[in-house]
């Protein structure tokens, strides 16, 4: 297949195949850089029983309570099980709605399912319980970007200013929402904040990865001889998936796109953003790709 040839011969990939160690450069890989799937921990699950079990109790105050359904439902969105994590959320805002960061996660949830006005109130009123709630002022951006209003989702993401770690992942989501508005210096933008990035900020490994292809071997060298362990692996390479994949995107080149989403949820990453918006890219290239099939028989 066209996307699996290109990843073989573009990316670094795990076996080499090179009779030239000592050359970087000319380094051959075999297979894509891979982690094991990660799996739902056993401490995890006893807490989701735990928590399940005490919330079943009838003499426990209702501030008490809001905190166990948010703090099980963080716990169900860990795992994958989104659905039961949007309903202890809503529970726990029953009882208690003066939670930011609540209202910030089921504003993450309505954006995953596409039902974008809901989005659009639950991420104000986690702005206005807490104006310094960074993460809401970002996801709202994102929302408003996947809700087809990329003018609105700037003013969000200029009010934010990232700390040393979320910086690069900030100026990703800046650069690929102007990017809709002026592509040219969309990428100007990004080339000049990348020029004074901190290097030893995992990151900005990524933003090089989407200015220059070239960046790609030497990323994902980065990614596989920084860490040993599997989670670690399984996180990095969900971004670096995932942000390569809207690269390729942007450029038109779809089944490649699909391919690496595909990939940046293989992991179960589940509370990263990247594996909660692979899906939706996805379906925005299915419904872009109809539309176009849907025009060209129209011209026949």
């Amino acid at each position: 297949m066209k996307w699996l040839s290109i990843i073989l011969s573009s990316m670094v990939l795990l076996g080499c195949a090179s009779s030239d160690k000592q050359n970087s450069e000319n380094i051959r890989w075999l297979y894509p850089p891979m982690a094991r799937p990660v799996q739902v921990s056993l401490d995890k699950e006893v807490k989701i029983a735990q928590l399940t079990e005490l919330l079943g109790r009838k003499n426990i105050p209702d501030d008490v309570r809001a905190k166990m359904f948010l703090e099980r439902g963080d716990l169900y969105d860990s795992v994958g099980l989104k659905n039961l994590a949007r309903l202890d959320l809503e529970r726990s805002l029953d009882l208690n709605p003066a939670q930011s960061e609540a209202f910030n996660m089921l504003g993450v949830y309505y954006t995953e399912t596409g039902q974008f006005d809901s989005a659009y109130e639950a991420f104000d009123s986690a702005i206005e319980l807490n104006a310094k709630n960074a993460f809401a002022k970002r996801n709202q951006a994102i929302a408003l970007y996947y809700g087809q209003r990329p003018k609105l989702a700037i003013e969000p993401l200029e009010q934010v200013k990232p700390d040393k770690v979320e910086a690069p992942f900030h100026y990703l989501w800046v650069y690929i929402i102007e990017s809709e508005l002026d592509p040219v210096k969309a990428k100007a933008d990004l080339k000049r904040t990348y020029s004074e990035h901190h290097p030893d900020v995992w990151g900005w490994s990524l933003v090089r990865m989407m200015l220059n292809p070239k960046a790609d071997s030497q990323t994902f060298k980065q990614i596989l001889d920084s860490t040993k362990d599997n989670t670690v692996l399984a996180q990095r390479l969900t971004e670096a998936y995932f942000y390569l994949a809207k690269r390729y995107q942007m450029k038109g080149q779809y089944a490649d796109a699909i391919a690496l989403y595909k990939l940046s949820l293989s992991f179960n990453i589940y509370e990263y953003i990247e594996n909660r918006y692979a899906m939706l890219e996805l379906e925005k290239i299915y419904h872009h790709l109809k539309a176009l099939q849907i025009k060209g028989k129209e011209k026949v």
